[in-house]
């Protein structure tokens, strides 16, 4: 049965025309596909949070039911401020103009907008009772997709400078009897580790204060099940995550009532900013959904959205990519990747992707503690330079690409000689170098537009470049600006972001047909922030096909599989020593954007022809994968296997991924209950990518109902560690 899961979100639209309220109270509803959330406004002007769950058809009937005791529960606005009624922790802290630090925001106006078909955009208009401070709150509901977005707009009209020392972007207000929270942690090369928590009484926060490479450690997205832990298609699930890559902050507060306040945003720590007279700020939007089918829902509700309307170019499927970073490192020369770019094209690899060490000259770039910031082609390396490469490469029938990481500089540099007050650093203080290197301030808009130069010149001089990686390898410290005045300093955190998007934005409109991969020291910017402007996301450096299994399972939680980058890399891996078949790695990279990783010509002849035949299969199947939808079928983290799918949205079309991570005893073989097929259609089962005639699913090669695969299942005989298993559906007609 379907549970109303209760007070939410900041949202106000259009009533029905003709709509009669009783008290002047108005109840204002805004819909999705699946999902109400409604609010109601009283006779002072307050709005407060009523419903967020499944659909109501009449959603005025809540005026039917109103407590008892209304102001022991109309405390809960759709924008909590500091200096009223509110006990929790606020979305909103304002000091005035004239240093009172209250507000109290009441209504003024509320406007619907349909965007297009599929998208209704809300704005309500608040203002302070007493000053001429206004806030709207922004709101986008994609009915098809389950999603909505929040964010606020924050308009300075007093007659002085006020300071925002809060500024989330939601407000919701949840009621259950339980609430467990499913987050992502981790660290470099161990990127998007899972634990899901019982939240207690009190404050859980989640937040980041390292500027860059905010979701290295912790990811500004989460799952929140009600009653009980989450459950793939079961239960109430609600998943969030904000589009910023700068600092940020999710806050999970459990009053004495059980009732679960959160608030979502930038991250107010070190970062009061100024508003001036007649000046707007914006926050940046907060994607939620519910689902009353478990969190595999609100992970298709997640991807589904990203592919239409934050991931660049969703609807297009990812090239496969071989990246020259673990095949080469620092140490290459011409012959090397003229030689790599021809191994790989021989493989059917469809995007070279030259990594660090290629620039600098007179600190040249052969390690990493010079050269950085200096962006000319190192002419020892590449006496020919890149155009060389560039015509090889298509010589060979396949597109190149490059990595640069813009941001940073490095000590030993003639940018850092010529220009040391574009450096982050503060006054008094010793430099502290990470990866022997320093930030470059984007506060400031000359080094903004030193960024967009060199990438801007990078690839109008060599138009042919199809493809970006931008890396950023460490987060802010010896915080400070040489160019933002002495009592806005605290305007970093966030003007450097702001500045970055900006940059960003610019290199988009002039160059929108090269592929941009988002990558920071690994998955230090896997965000939906960044992802607005990039194709896809470097997970980890960490490329073991064994962690790998785990890392992308999370991952896949809210963020498109299209866009993970996973590749197939050395055995033993370089990063943890681990030793894995080349098909276990191959089935463990091809259930995201497939690519390479490691150098060809140390490969066998053997290798190298099973390597060409999966790439082959991939190019076949990833339409399914890339653009199909996710279900998640046996967790890693309950049985020593894993199993995952993806279906078509005509579930004419399924693959299916199975693995082992331990030896299972006695031949216990696993039975895999499929998902998301069609019942009533027939499903020609293959498997694929194999490297022998021997089969892991006896039916394979022939046909099998929906119902039966669903219901029955397939036994897979796979049972050591390292095994797995690659399985094509294809409808029957």
């Amino acid at each position: 049965m379907k549970k109303a899961l209760l007070l939410v979100v900041v949202l106000v639209v259009n009533m029905a025309p003709g709509f009669a309220v009783a008290d002047d109270k108005k109840i204002i509803a805004i819909n999705t596909g699946n999902t109400s959330l409604v609010l109601m406004a009283n006779n002072q002007g307050k709005v407060f949070h009523k419903y967020f769950g499944a659909s109501l058809d009449k959603p005025e009937e809540i005026l039917n039911c109103l407590p008892y005791d209304p102001r022991r529960y109309e405390t809960f606005e759709a924008c909590s401020t500091f200096g009223n009624e509110n006990k929790h922790e606020v979305a909103l802290k304002v000091r005035h103009a004239d240093g009172n630090m209250t507000t109290d925001l009441r209504y003024q106006s509320h406007r619907q907008t349909r965007i297009d078909g599929n998208v209704t955009e809300t704005r309500i208009l608040l203002k302070d009772d007493h000053y001429p401070f206004l806030v709207t709150l922004i709101y986008r509901a994609h009915r098809d997709e389950d999603i909505i977005t929040s964010r606020i707009s924050i308009e300075n009209k007093e007659d002085g400078t006020i300071v925002l020392e809060k500024f989330a972007s939601a407000d919701l207000v949840l009621s259950s009897g339980e609430y467990w929270l499913s987050h992502f942690y981790g660290s470099w090369s161990g990127e998007m580790q899972m634990e899901e928590e019982r939240i207690g009484k009190g404050i859980r926060i989640i937040d980041s204060k390292k500027g860059i490479r905010t979701t290295q450690s912790e990811n500004s997205a989460f799952l929140l099940s009600m009653d009980q832990p989450s459950r793939e298609e079961q239960g109430e699930v609600i998943g969030g995550a904000l589009a910023w890559s700068g600092n940020y902050q999710l806050c999970f507060e459990i009053d004495s009532r059980n009732t679960l306040h959160l608030t979502a945003g930038m991250n107010p720590f070190g970062s009061d900013y100024h508003v001036d007279p007649g000046e707007t700020f914006d926050t940046p939007p907060f994607i939620f959904s519910y689902s009353d089918r478990g969190k595999g829902q609100i992970s298709r509700n997640f991807h589904r959205w990203a592919r239409k309307y934050s991931l660049r170019d969703g609807d297009k499927p990812r090239p496969v990519v071989l990246n020259s970073w673990e095949g080469a490192y620092f140490t290459f020369d011409e012959d090397t990747i003229t030689k790599m770019i021809t191994d790989a094209a021989s493989m059917g690899v469809e995007m070279f992707v030259l990594d660090d060490g290629w620039f600098a000259n007179k600190y040249p770039r052969n390690n990493d503690k010079a050269g950085l910031g200096d962006w000319q082609v190192n002419k020892k390396k590449l006496p020919h330079g890149i155009d060389y490469l560039i015509d090889h490469a298509e010589k060979e029938g396949i597109k190149f690409g490059i990595w640069v990481e813009p941001e940073m500089v490095n000590p030993k540099s003639e940018l850092a000689e010529n220009h040391p007050e574009w450096i982050v650093q503060s006054a008094h203080r010793k430099p502290i170098l990470m990866r022997n290197q320093l930030l470059l301030d984007l506060s400031n808009p000359a080094v903004c537009e030193f960024v967009f130069e060199v990438v801007d010149d990078l690839l109008t001089k060599h138009p042919r470049i199809a493809y970006i990686k931008w890396d950023a390898n460490r987060h802010v410290q010896n915080f400070g600006s040489t160019y933002l005045p002495a009592d806005r300093q605290s305007h970093l955190w966030i003007d450097y972001t702001r500045g970055l998007y900006s940059v960003y934005e610019r290199l988009m409109d002039r160059h929108p047909d090269v592929i941009f991969q988002v990558c920071s020291s690994g998955g230090g910017r896997v965000d939906f922030g960044s992802l607005a402007y990039h194709h896809e996301f470097w997970a980890s450096d960490n490329t073991d096909a064994f962690t790998r299994i785990f890392m992308q399972w999370n991952t896949t939680h809210i963020y498109p599989p299209m866009a993970m980058g996973a590749h197939v890399s050395a055995s033993p891996n370089h990063q943890t020593g681990n030793s894995s078949p080349l098909k276990t790695r191959f089935d463990v990279a091809m259930s995201g954007r497939l690519g390479v990783e490691l150098q060809p010509s140390h490969m066998t002849d053997e290798e190298l022809d099973f390597a060409k035949k999966a790439i082959a299969e991939y190019k076949r199947i990833r339409d399914v994968v890339q653009l199909g939808d996710l279900y998640r079928l046996i967790s890693p983290y309950k049985e020593n296997r894993a199993a995952l799918m993806y279906v078509t949205e005509k579930k004419d079309r399924a693959v299916v991924f199975a693995y082992t991570t331990q030896y299972h005893i006695r031949q216990d073989y696993p039975t895999v209950k499929l998902r998301g097929l069609s019942p009533e259609k027939t499903y020609l089962v293959e498997e694929i990518n194999t490297r022998s005639t021997s089969k892991v699913f006896n039916g394979s090669g022939k046909t099998f109902s929906g119902n039966y695969l669903m219901n029955h299942g397939m036994q897979l005989k796979i049972r050591k560690s390292n095994e797995t298993a690659c399985l094509e559906l294809t409808e029957k007609r």
